[in-house]
């Protein structure tokens, strides 16, 4: 009875993680898709805590299991109350390589029950121990993914809070799929040779993979982040999966499968934005420097003033607006809503041109804008964007950069040259804030701001909407 009430535990976590997902994929029910995720998990933890039973055998170690839930629902819930959205790619990073070690530390715990399972009873002349090759290669699978996913994510979240630099030297790429290779071969080897002599060879291979994700991720540029963080959180998904494997844990199974597959999705999706191949990205080679030297920026760039850019837009029929990372350090959604309102009251058309990459993550401009409950429908994705540009009096640009830059299209010796991006400069005005000149996350200058039709609005993103406001209501 207990065993058919656990296996409906698991059935409605997989269902709950599989009808949560469906509904992430749209503003208006993601909130309540994540809730129902949640509870999904909720069932499945109390499920197999009170309900697993194995030849009369309870869980048990209550006061330990109970101590670590309690620890890890207040540093999770003090840790998400406390981040600003700046941070979230941070925290993403964060949270993605926790589920990879726990993943690593789930195949090293079994394997040394393995070991020590076949050990038993053996004389000292038997070297070779009988262990399942099937449950041998899923530990090292999960070992290895887990390991690579954990050791990468922190070097991405060093990476994105400035505490990491970019790390790159003369045949890196080489070494690193050597490494790889020969992991993956060493994996292999003692998956069908392990014996009493040389299963401590196990750890090495761990300690190869945390070396691998740190060399993995260590190069790779700012503007390629957010595929990384797509990635690492693949590599978390399958490397559960291998956990479900191994306890023949459906629901485990289950959402890891969808984890895994969300996030390969999600970064073929993101490949395509950049213009990268998926091999691209497995093989470790994208961010590196690109051959040639980069054209140069010439030109002056010329101010708005507040009052000119205020009238500029009251009066234009047609304004887009394009939200990047800038926005979100100043945690100015709220004032952009605002604006936006504020112009569609004296009749001004007022949508929102997306980048897929633009901020730190995927999904970073839909996730702030949706916190200030602008209009799902007034968000254009990259390519509606681009066929509206056209017929667009005024583009705001509100902290973005690499993502406008059109170095993108003209310049093949640029790091983000082939890089899809929106193509602002079709419209009949441009106006740009930040806070100075200083080149975006890619480290490039932005020929855009020294064109004709562009003007900058230097200032916080949050100060300088807030007087734009004031200015549009006086006019």
């Amino acid at each position: 009875m207990e065993l058919n009430l656990l296996t409906l535990c698991y059935l409605l976590g997989s269902l709950s993680f599989i009808i949560g997902l469906k509904m992430l994929s749209h503003p208006d029910t993601a909130r309540k898709g994540n809730w129902v995720a949640a509870a999904g998990m909720a069932i499945a933890i109390f499920g197999t805590i009170f309900l697993y039973n194995e030849d009369g055998v309870k869980l048990g170690n209550y006061p330990w299991i109970f101590a670590g839930l309690a620890v890890g629902t207040i540093i999770g819930t003090l840790a998400a109350q406390k981040v600003k959205m700046t941070a979230m790619p941070e925290m993403v990073s964060l949270f993605n390589g926790m589920g990879g070690a726990c993943a690593a530390l789930i195949s090293i715990v079994e394997f040394r029950h393995l070991i020590h399972t076949a050990q038993l009873g053996l004389d000292s002349s038997e070297i070779k121990l009988s262990i399942d090759t099937v449950t041998l290669l899923i530990i090292f699978a999960g070992l290895i993914i887990g390991t690579i996913s954990f050791s990468g994510s922190m070097i991405a979240w060093g990476k994105l809070n400035g505490k990491v630099k970019d790390l790159a030297f003369n045949g890196q790429q080489m070494a690193n799929n050597v490494l790889l290779i020969g992991i993956l071969a060493f994996a292999a080897y003692l998956t069908y040779n392990i014996s009493n002599t040389n299963f401590f060879w196990f750890y090495l291979i761990a300690f190869a993979a945390v070396l691998y994700g740190v060399l993995f991720v260590l190069p790779i540029g700012g503007a390629d982040m957010p595929v990384v963080i797509s990635l690492l959180n693949s590599f978390t998904g399958v490397a559960a999966a291998c956990g479900g494997f191994l306890y023949d844990n459906q629901v485990m199974l289950t959402g890891g499968i969808l984890v895994g597959a969300a996030g390969t999705l999600l970064t073929i999706l993101m490949c395509k934005a950049m213009n990268r191949s998926l091999t691209n990205v497995l093989l470790g080679s994208f961010g590196g420097s690109v051959k040639g030297e980069q054209q140069a920026v010439t030109g002056t760039y010329k101010e708005i003033s507040l009052s000119d850019a205020a009238i500029c837009m009251s009066y234009a029929s047609k304004v887009m607006i394009v939200p990047g990372y800038g926005l979100a350090v100043a945690q100015a959604q709220h004032i952009c809503h605002e604006l936006e309102q504020l112009l569609e009251e004296k009749g001004v058309e007022v949508k929102y041109a997306i980048h897929p990459v633009a901020g730190r993550m995927p999904g970073h401009m839909n996730v702030l804008l949706a916190e200030a409950d602008v209009n799902y429908d007034a968000l254009l994705e990259m390519e509606d964007a681009n066929n509206e540009f056209k017929s667009t009096d005024v583009v705001l640009i509100l902290g973005a950069n690499d993502v406008v830059n059109p170095a993108a299209k003209t310049d093949p010796a640029s790091p983000i040259y082939g890089m899809p991006i929106l193509e602002v400069e079709q419209a009949k005005t441009v106006i740009v804030n930040k806070r100075s000149m200083k080149p975006g996350y890619a480290g490039i200058e932005n020929a855009l701001f020294f064109q004709p039709k562009t003007s900058m609005l230097f200032g916080d993103a949050k100060a300088a909407l807030q007087k734009l406001v004031a200015e549009i209501k006086s006019v």
